[in-house]
């Protein structure tokens, strides 16, 4: 099957040059008036986007729908498959709390989750083979999303009492949040705040809430805590714009915990759960570089920090006297073992690490140190914590999933040691692991270090460089992307494509120091481990130059823009999802959102000409060149906070007008989403489907 770029006449963004002056140095912006001057209104309400960039985007959507055209059935088959992999009556697990159980589920074709709760004995015996039975329905999403062209819902929490419901939803896409408090008997709700984050949290009273209000600047700055009927009053706020805030409660239940942060460096501060008003504790003020979280427990918190300790450790402090001087190491530092997470309960410390790209989990009994670890044999697998609401217990509830096997839910009894298993990811349209293979390759890097590739294909698919690969790569702030099930990715590896995960430097899989080999002055390192990795799938035989599809979104489209100009002839097609490719005009724009956060990441070329010509080498839409590109599908969306529609597009006109050999190159904005797409667990299937029709069509191996 073959795409027609001639079916339509893409369209051609206007030139305005316009000229910025940095340390001497000039850089031009021809597409500059493709930011729209209100661009916060936009956020809100993106049918205020100013008509001659309206028209410029739709004109790009018609031209990508004219020449997609021919790929409409493909794609609906591919929507079915899978939807075919998804339980259309699903649910989670039940977290406990007190004489509940708390959960969500879906229904019979259902965009959107319901909140249910359950008596404690029915959420105990929830199981593999039966979910909830005729739960009571706290809240349903689908009918909270009536008549909207966007929606999603946020976080819920209930309150200590169990009486009330807050919720948070979006309705532009635009990440602005309105939260909700619904009387659970009556369903009635009261709007406590708007333009909030997601997160939040109940006092101790079962009445207050505190959340995390945005400034004019899309920020989360200011923490306000307020009672249904009184007005809302101001407990924190955070002056410096290069750091985000968030709000939550520690598991025991004693304290509210605010914490500043940006990419490196974190302080916290704890309020009385009783008294939010009362004076904050700061645990310990904030150095550069120095990152930590807390846990409660007793009169003592543990902390995990990299004070000292590169890939982290443990600690202990008085609660009355938490500072730095007083820590006490729990778990010491082991150089290349990272300790992602930490939960402490009643009578366990229970952490997750992480130790050459692969998980386990470690539990220490705090009466007498005892301490054991839950791991696993495959080559490549997921692990992660599920917290739930109870500090006194003695079950440990975690995931654990492979890139051949479906997602499982475990119950762990740290005290017996037993499993119980609570879920499995059903596949209702069937899957056999046993028909796939997966891999952990370590494919070499010029400088001498190792990139961990994980990769799934079919039994039998040759390994002889005739198959197709989607290789698939993010590498930045340290995010680690786990070697997981990926259901959708199932349609492209059942037509004989080696699906692979390039675990490249910028993230976490192998410890700290692969993060800060991936950052501000070794940022392109990320981008050769990326080919790195692509090369020596060719030289083991999994693929062949060409025949690699490359895949990344946000960060990760930064990565596609970057390979697109260092090594274009390695990649057959490039998918980038919401791309951050503008990288020096952005970061040069204190106003944006992200900008200040983010300057530890990339460094700030405002004040520092260093990091401005760094920067400037390797900013995708800078380093725009005339040479021969692949084909090319770029998805944006018009109201996203984090990375602007307008990066995308600037890229997309600079590549028309650069490219020596005509590719295709297709931009398609969402003029309804933001960042994270379309809304809705099938609506989100058509774009992910369109995706692989793409590959798929581009790479040649659908058959007609």
């Amino acid at each position: 099957m073959s795409l027609d770029k001639n079916a339509a006449e893409p369209p051609r963004a206007a030139r305005h040059p316009t000229t910025v002056t940095h340390h001497g140095i000039t850089v031009e912006d021809p597409y500059s008036w493709l930011r729209a001057v209100n661009w916060r209104e936009v956020m809100a309400d993106p049918s205020v986007l100013d008509p001659a960039i309206r028209d410029y985007l739709e004109g790009e959507n018609a031209y990508t729908e004219a020449v997609l055209k021919p790929l409409a059935a493909l794609q609906q088959k591919l929507i079915a498959e899978m939807r075919g992999r998804i339980a259309e009556d699903d649910w989670s697990v039940p977290l406990l709390d007190g004489h509940f159980g708390y959960g969500s589920d879906y229904t019979h074709g259902a965009e959107h989750p319901r909140l249910i709760r359950m008596a404690r004995h029915v959420a105990e015996a929830v199981g593999p083979e039966a979910g909830p039975r005729d739960p009571d329905i706290l809240l349903d999403a689908n009918r909270e999303a009536e008549g909207a062209g966007y929606f999603r819902l946020g976080s819920a929490s209930h309150s200590p009492d169990h009486k009330r419901l807050a919720w948070t939803a979006d309705r532009t896409g635009g990440e602005l949040f309105t939260l909700y408090v619904r009387d659970i008997e009556s369903g009635e709700d009261v709007t406590l705040f708007e333009r909030v984050t997601p997160a939040h949290t109940f006092a101790a009273d079962a009445e207050t809430i505190l959340a995390v209000e945005l400034d004019d600047n899309h920020r989360p700055a200011r923490v306000y805590a307020r009672r249904p009927g009184e007005p809302p009053m101001l407990i924190y706020e955070e002056n410096d714009p290069g750091f985000f805030v968030g709000v939550s409660r520690t598991l025991s239940g004693r304290y509210i915990v605010v914490d500043a942060h940006d990419h490196q460096t974190s302080e916290v501060h704890l309020f009385d759960a009783l008294d939010p008003a009362s004076t904050p504790l700061c645990v310990a003020e904030r150095l550069e570089g120095e990152e930590y979280d807390v846990a409660h427990h007793g009169e003592a918190l543990f902390i995990r920090t990299n004070r000292d300790a590169q890939d982290f450790r443990i600690v202990r402090a008085p609660a009355d006297r938490p500072g730095r001087e007083n820590w006490e190491d729990i778990v010491p530092h082991r150089p290349g073992v990272l300790i992602v997470d930490m939960v402490v309960f009643a009578d366990y410390l229970v952490w997750l690490e992480r130790e050459n790209a692969l998980p386990r989990i470690v539990i220490r009994r705090l009466a007498d140190g005892d301490e054991h670890q839950i791991a696993f044999d495959e080559e490549a697998y997921a692990l992660g914590l599920q917290v739930g609401y109870e500090f006194q217990t003695d079950i440990l509830r975690f995931s654990y999933s492979s890139m051949t096997t479906p997602t499982e839910v475990w119950d762990y009894d740290m005290a017996t040691r037993e499993r119980r298993l609570r879920k499995r990811q059903e596949i209702p349209s069937g899957h056999e692991p046993a028909k796939y293979v997966t891999r952990r390759l370590m494919a070499p890097t010029a400088d001498g270090d190792s990139v961990p590739v994980s990769l799934i294909h079919h039994v039998d698919t040759p390994i002889d460089g005739s198959a197709p690969c989607l290789l698939y790569g993010y590498g930045a702030y340290g995010i680690t992307i786990p070697a997981s099930f990926n259901a959708n990715a199932m349609s492209l590896v059942d037509r004989g494509f080696v699906f692979a995960i390039a675990h490249i430097r910028g993230g976490m899989d192998k410890g700290f120091a692969w993060y800060d080999k991936g950052r501000r002055e070794h940022k392109t390192n990320t981008f050769t481990d990326f080919i790195a990795a692509a090369d020596h799938l060719i030289a083991e035989g999994y693929t062949h130059v060409g025949g690699i599809a490359a895949q990344g979104g946000s960060a990760g489209g930064l990565l596609m823009g970057a390979v697109a100009n260092i090594a274009p002839d390695r990649f057959g097609a490039i998918v980038a999802e919401v791309p951050f490719v503008d990288v020096l005009t952005t970061m040069l724009d204190e106003t944006l959102p992200l900008t200040p956060p983010e300057w530890p990441e990339w460094g700030d070329p405002i004040r520092d000409q260093i990091a401005f010509e760094r920067i400037k080498s390797y900013s995708p839409v800078d380093n725009v060149t005339d040479q021969a590109y692949p084909a090319m599908l770029v998805l944006a969306g018009v109201s996203d906070p984090r990375v602007t529609y307008w990066e995308p597009a600037k890229w997309v006109a600079r590549l028309r007008e650069a490219a020596t050999n005509d590719p295709l190159i297709l931009l398609k904005t969402n003029m309804e989403a933001g960042h994270g797409g379309a809304s809705g667990r099938f609506k989100r299937l058509e774009e992910i489907a369109l995706i692989q029709a793409f590959v798929l069509a581009v790479l040649g191996h659908e058959p007609a």
